[in-house]
């Protein structure tokens, strides 16, 4: 374990060449980073996690009945024992080889049981409410985050000049401020991950996964490299336009549409800018280039700029479900909400009932089809039939002549 131990905190892979721990420990100043530092963002997750139940039930869920915040009212399934049985063990899509199954076993139609999977799938979406709730709790931690970040770093100097996140590096104490803005934002992510499991799962539900990661990873290393200066200002681009994606969740699950597509155009033209711009211009230039005036590359430098670097191709897939809203919004003049990533990811209720649409507008159509078939077929017969009729009269007319 000691040897284990050892490896781990090597300083050739946290520190520049030329500096150890002997270093970090003749730092001055009031705080310096240490790695058991970061065991309190576990308490603190678990304080989030209670703060968050209790917000939910005592200030959001009441909050969305003032905004008037609807549940779709779900049908109730009969009684099937079998069906229950296949759900909570087996899956909760069947195949068509197990609906034939399942079929002989309950004395049910095949169109029964699908309409009973259906349903009862129905049952376990998470309601309007539900989703209003967590909207709720993520908007105001984000927007309190932002809040603080900002004021904690506009009198800083590195926040005008990036060149400043690098002098003296690493030998930089730390603030108070600047430890607890790092503490609260770990111990936060800390939360999303652990509650992952019972939180709505959405179409992007990967790449919320792979992005908690990072930001888990970029926070703990960066805190114990002592990147925290250039680390406040990656938590102050993300936080400066989440707070406003949340807000525009909230007023569409309570149904204010107009206002949820006017939050999400400014959330978008903040998103494209820092995430697009400010992030990779300031932030990831600043860690590649800029800081290579002061120190040599060393193994923190590329893990580090690895996880920038995975946090910025996630931006630009997100960049890519928003542009597509926005085409959207201009040529089509709406919002498509499937577009959008706070939306819960149940594809095969949809699928399922777009199949359906489109087989029955498909029959309406083949039937509408021969109909229209039908009467084309004897308009033309009996036009036909006049030409020819009006064709005998002429001739008749114009034989006596002949003669």
């Amino acid at each position: 374990m000691e040897q284990i131990s050892q490896w781990l905190w090597k300083q050739e892979y946290w520190l520049p060449p030329g500096i150890g721990w002997e270093d970090m420990e003749k730092m001055e100043g009031s705080r310096r980073p240490l790695p058991r530092d970061l065991l309190l963002a576990l308490p603190l997750a678990l304080g989030f996690i209670m703060l968050r139940y209790a917000f939910e039930r005592r200030v959001a869920f009441p909050l969305s009945r003032v905004l008037g915040v609807k549940d779709q009212v779900r049908l109730k399934v009969n009684p099937a024992p079998h069906l229950e049985a296949f759900y909570t063990k087996n899956s909760r899509q069947p195949t068509q080889n197990e609906i034939t199954s399942l079929v002989n076993q309950c004395n049910l139609t095949q169109r029964q049981v699908e309409t009973w999977f259906r349903n009862r799938r129905n049952l376990d979406r998470p309601s309007n409410s539900k989703k209003f709730c967590e909207a709720s709790w993520r908007f105001v931690f984000y927007l309190v985050a932002f809040a603080a970040g900002f004021a904690s770093l506009i009198n800083t100097p590195w926040f005008w000049e990036q060149r400043e996140c690098w002098r003296g590096y690493p030998q930089q104490p730390v603030q108070d401020v600047h430890y607890w803005y790092y503490m609260l934002e770990l111990g936060f992510y800390w939360s999303l991950l652990l509650c992952v499991s019972v939180d709505v799962k959405r179409k992007d539900f990967k790449e919320q996964i792979i992005h908690h990661f990072a930001t888990i990873f970029l926070l703990g290393f960066s805190y114990c490299s002592n990147y925290i200066r250039v680390g406040t200002l990656v938590m102050l681009v993300h936080d400066s336009s989440d707070f406003l994606l949340e807000s525009a969740k909230m007023f569409n699950y309570a149904g204010w549409k107009k206002t949820c597509d006017s939050l999400f155009v400014i959330f978008a033209a903040v998103f494209l800018v820092t995430r697009l711009v400010v992030f990779p211009s300031k932030i990831i230039y600043t860690t590649l280039v800029l800081s290579m005036e002061v120190f040599e590359p060393f193994m923190g430098y590329y893990f580090f700029n690895a996880l920038l670097l995975v946090l910025q191709v996630l931006h630009i897939y997100w960049a890519y479900l928003i542009l597509r809203m926005i085409y959207k919004f201009l040529f089509l003049g709406k919002l498509d909400k499937d577009e959008r990533s706070d939306v819960e990811s149940e594809p095969e209720e949809e699928e399922n009932e777009e199949e359906e649409e489109q087989e029955e507008d498909q029959s309406s159509w083949r039937k509408r089809k021969v109909v229209l078939d039908s009467r084309l077929a004897m308009l033309s017969s009996s036009c036909v039939l006049n030409n020819l009729t009006n064709q005998k009269a002429d001739t008749n007319r114009r034989l006596p002549k002949a003669r």
